[in-house]
C-alpha cells in the first residue's frame, strides 16, 4: 500500500440493539464532512467506506480482526506517525478520531481544527 487508507463506515445503518431506529457514526460524519472541505486534499488519501455491521473484512485484511472499530487510518506501508495507535502485521494504524485529524494535518496539509 503506497498511500495512507481511511476506513469510514457508511451512513444509514441499522442496529439490531435498537429496532426500527437508523444511524450514522458521527465520528465518521466528522471526518467526511472535513473531506468534503477539502476535495482536493482528499485525494492524496484512498478512503473506503464499509458497511456497520462486523466482521468488517476489508478493515481486518489490513490490521486484524481486533481493530475493527472506525474510523480508522492505515499508513502507508513502512510509515509511522507518533499518533499511531498500533501496529498490525508492520502496518501502523490511527483508530481515535482526533489523532486522526491530527495526522491528517501533518501528513497530507489539511488545516488543524481549531481548538
Amino acid at each position: 500500500m503506497t498511500r495512507d487508507k481511511l476506513f469510514l463506515l457508511r451512513p444509514d445503518f441499522e442496529d439490531p440493539a435498537y429496532p426500527g431506529q437508523r444511524f450514522y457514526c458521527w465520528h465518521c460524519a466528522l471526518l467526511e464532512g472535513v473531506l468534503a472541505s477539502f476535495p482536493a486534499l482528499a485525494e492524496k488519501l484512498d478512503i473506503e467506506r464499509v458497511e456497520w455491521p462486523r466482521p468488517r473484512h476489508p478493515v481486518i485484511a489490513m490490521v486484524g480482526e481486533a481493530n475493527q472499530s472506525l474510523p480508522l487510518l492505515v499508513l502507508a506501508n513502512g510509515q509511522t506517525s507518533e499518533r499511531q495507535s498500533g501496529t498490525f502485521e508492520g502496518r501502523a494504524f490511527i483508530n481515535d478520531k482526533d489523532r486522526i485529524l491530527v495526522a491528517l494535518s501533518e501528513r497530507h496539509g489539511f488545516p488543524h481544527p481549531h481548538p
